[in-house]
């Protein structure tokens, strides 16, 4: 028997998988406990509506992010800071003081988590820092540290 998985069942598959089980497993388990309804050809051109919005909604964020990675990618930050002799740091640069400074200054929404550092900026000068738009799309913007 075909049916849809109305939620993720263990060992058979996740929400909105068709699957073939045997009749008992189905009558008597999967569509009793609402985790699976039969799949009728009304239903199965639901969720063939539904998985076709899905990429179209997740091609168009995708197209987005090219765009905003782009707008990111022009970006060139100049932080001015205190340092010290030798061109160390009194503190640090860290991925949420530079997310703030691009929202301050260009009006656009980074989160913090979404700036790739190895570890914080400590020294003067120019470094090239990826920021994570997308899973498969990030852009990298030159900050320049220089003292006050």
């Amino acid at each position: 028997m075909k049916v849809i998985l109305l939620q993720d069942v263990k060992s058979l598959g996740k929400k909105d998988d068709i699957v073939n089980v045997s009749d008992g497993y189905a009558r008597n388990f999967l569509l009793p406990k609402k985790l699976a309804a039969e799949a009728t050809t009304g239903k199965l051109n639901e969720i063939s509506d539904k998985k076709s919005a899905m990429q179209n909604r997740k091609k168009k964020e995708l197209e987005d992010a090219k765009v905003l990675a782009e707008r990111i990618s022009k970006i060139e930050l100049v932080i001015k800071t205190k340092a010290g002799v030798n061109g160390k740091l009194f503190g640090s640069i860290t991925g949420k003081d530079i997310a703030e400074l691009i929202k301050q200054k260009y009006k656009i929404e980074v989160d913090k988590k979404k700036i790739v550092l190895e570890d914080a900026i400590k020294s003067l000068g120019t470094q090239e820092v990826e920021i994570k738009v997308y899973p498969e799309v990030s852009a990298k913007i030159k900050v320049t540290v220089t003292e006050e």
